[in-house]
Formats: C-alpha cells, structure tokens, sequence
C-alpha cells in the first residue's frame, strides 16, 4: 500500500504534462558563450595588480584584488558572521556549525559545471572573489585571520568542523596541503574535525593518502549530478568542462580504501533531470560502498548556465530526502521501497507508525553532510539557505518545529495520523 498519493500527469495550458518533479528533458542547461580574450583566466584582475588587504568583501565596487590561496581562502557568509567579522543575522539560525574555507585565485575555477555561480564563463560578467555560490555571497578573508580567532577561542568555539573546499585550479592540490596543514599546526583536529571537498580531475591516489596523512577526518567527492547523462550535460563536455564520470569515481573508490567505513561520502543534486529511483539508486550504492550521501535541492543559481530552469518541486525533494534519511540511518534498502512509472516513491518500504516516527522527528529533512557533535545523523555542515529562500526552506539548518513538520507532511502528501504539538 502507497504512502504517498501521487499526481497522474495531466495535460495544462500549454498542453505539456504538469509534474510534480523536474524531468530530464526539461532541464537542459544553455550553452556557454564565449569569453572575451581580455576577460580570459582573470585578466583584468591581475593586470590591475591591486593587493588585498585583510577582509574582501564582494561586490563592494572596487577591482576585486589579486588574492590567491593558501594566503587567502573565501568563506560563507555564514562562517563570516560566526567568525565574527561580518555583521548581520541569520533567519532562526544564530551561527553555523561548519567553517567552510574555497580555495580563491584571480583566475577562479576553470570548470564550467551548468548549476554552479563560479563557472568558468561567468569570466565575461564577473571578476571570481565577486561571484555568488550556492546562494550567498563568499567573503575572502587571510587564512592568518581565521586561524587566530579560531584559535583564541578554543573550547568555546562554535564550530563542530571545517571544510577546506577545492575548485578546479592547477594550485589547487599543492594548496589544499597547505592550508590543511597550517590548519592543524595551530588547531586540534581531534576537536574540531577537518572535511574535504575534493576536486577529483586533478587529483591522484596519492594525493587523497597525503590529506588523510595530515589529519584529514572525511573525505566527499560532489558528484551532483545522479547520473553519468546528466554529469556529462552539466559538468562535461555538454558545457565544455572537464570533468569525468570515471575519474570522479575513481577518486570516491579511493578514499573509500584510505579513509575507510563511514569517512567518505558523496555529494547528489536533487532535481537535475534524474527520477527519484535514479538519485536512490546512487544513494544506496554509497551505503553499499560504506559511505554516506550529501544531499542539496537544486536551486536555479542565479548567473549559472541553469538560472531559467525551475528549482525542485518541494514534493519530490521532500521524497527524496525521506527516503534517503531511511537508507542511510534506518537501513531501509531500495529495493523495499516502490516506485511509480514515473520513477517516483511510491511506499517507502516501512510501517505507517515507523514513517511517521522518523517524519515527526524532523532530522531527515535537516541539512545532510558531514557529522558534528550532537549526533551522527546531525550535519555540522548546515549550509543555511544555500539550497532555497528562508521562505520556502527546503533543507533546515535547524530542527524543524510542529509547524514545519506540518507542512513537510504537506509535501509530502502524508497527513498525520494524530495531531502535532
């Protein structure tokens, strides 16, 4: 018996089927333009020369200056208001819990995936440390700066971990080394855990062997894309960018043998063009492999090559997170649940009163990641709004109260079989 009552697509105005989930022909990014030589690899940057003094804050209407890592990394606008050195407030959040530090360099990523604000192409419109990423603007800070506060508050800090986040960038593997290790020179790991979110087309084994060697804790690949069609459209050759499937895999398998059980996981895009059985399918593969699943709603970057096309349908995210919280935590397996012929959940393979335990506990619709403090299956890296509009949350960065579980349910299609406090 199904959970969840779907929609049959029907036929609108427009005479095209209305669907409650994004399907593949729909999301077809555009195609790249051409970058003006003058703009090419952040020409106008490093002509200009300026030098980078202490905090850098985008689109402040100076040249962006000529900042490079591992001197200077970016970091959310939410680590900056933890750390103190941005002001402003967070809608129901008081801080972060992850320290997410982007390898920067005036000549920015030199990939051009279709979802992300800091492709490639975006050179002809905008200098690197100006562009937007998964919603929000990322300050540029000295690496110095952030190790010294950090440091000075020690126990007290409010950071569960930090993530040194790579980009394609030919320093960006010397340079991972050497912000890690200035890192761990100054702050114990063992009390605040170290991430990495690594860039797979230019790394070797050996490279992932160096960062587990220097205390490393978790190692994540952002695969994104659930499939090896949508990888090749979005981060591929479809919008001339150098990624691979194979070699994204091969470096996930990697740190599945160097960092071990539960210490490596994978990054899924929720919404791309994938059906719901095709995100699942990777998702139970991780567990299979003894990894975890990372899990964003697709939201249309604005200045991405996919800024027109429209963000998850909260009833299929909703779905997806469901089920994906069940195979990691509760080891549920794919092939209990059904599907429909639209390769949506139709039954998520457990009891009705079992369901509405874990909906009405509310973690699995929280920010999935890496692990903090609290518990296992609590993310420290809770990315707040990267992945919707603090009207219309798609992952909670904090535990969602009575209200929000109501509307989950909403979503979900799954009516409470008794009332919520």
């Amino acid at each position: 018996m199904s959970c969840v009552k779907q929609r049959d697509g029907a036929q609108g105005a427009g005479g095209a089927a209305e669907r409650d989930f994004n399907a593949f022909e729909v999301m077809q990014p555009r195609a790249p333009a051409p970058t003006p030589l003058e703009r090419r690899n952040g020409a106008r940057v490093k002509s200009a020369d300026q030098r980078p003094t202490g905090l850098y804050l985008p689109n402040n209407n100076t040249m962006a200056p000529h900042m490079r890592s591992p001197e200077y990394v970016q970091l959310s606008t939410a680590a900056a208001m933890t750390l103190g050195i941005m002001a402003g407030r967070m809608h129901r959040c008081e801080c972060t819990r992850c320290l997410n530090l982007l390898l920067t360099y005036p000549e920015g990523c030199r990939a051009n995936c279709a979802y992300c604000g800091l492709a490639r192409h975006r050179e002809a419109e905008r200098d690197y440390a100006d562009r937007n990423f998964i919603r929000v603007d990322w300050p540029a800070v000295p690496v110095r700066q952030i190790l010294d506060i950090v440091a000075r508050d020690g126990a007290a800090s409010p950071f569960h971990r930090m993530c040194i986040s790579m980009i394609t960038h030919p320093r960006s593997d010397a340079d991972t080394v050497q912000v890690l290790r200035a890192w761990t020179r100054r702050i114990d790991p063992g009390a605040i855990p170290v991430s990495i979110l690594s860039n797979p087309t230019t790394m070797s084994r050996d490279d992932v062997v160096r960062l587990r060697d220097l205390g490393a804790d978790i190692f994540t690949v952002a695969l994104d894309a659930a499939t090896p069609a949508i990888f090749e459209r979005t981060r591929g050759k479809g919008v001339q960018s150098p990624h691979k499937w194979q070699k994204y895999w091969e470096i996930l398998l990697a740190a599945r043998d160097i960092f071990g059980p539960q210490k490596f996981g994978a990054h899924i895009i929720v919404g791309m063009g994938e059906t719901e059985f095709d995100a699942l399918q990777l998702v139970q593969r991780l567990v299979e492999l003894g990894g975890h699943s990372h899990m964003f709603c697709f939201f249309p970057e604005k200045g991405s090559l996919m800024d027109h096309l429209p963000p998850t349908p909260r009833d299929q995210w909703r779905r997806v997170q469901l089920a994906r919280y069940l195979m990691d935590y509760a080891g549920v397996r794919l092939e209990q649940m059904r599907f429909d012929g639209q390769g949506r959940v139709s039954d998520f393979g457990l009891p009705r009163a079992e369901l509405d335990a874990v909906i009405d506990a509310g973690i699995a619709f929280r920010t999935s990641g890496c692990p903090g403090k609290f518990r296992e299956d609590v993310s420290a890296c809770d990315r707040p709004y990267g992945d919707s509009p603090p009207s219309d949350i798609a992952s909670f960065p904090f535990q969602p109260n009575g209200r929000d579980r109501r509307r989950i349910r909403r979503q979900l299609g799954i009516p409470a079989v008794r009332a919520e406090s």
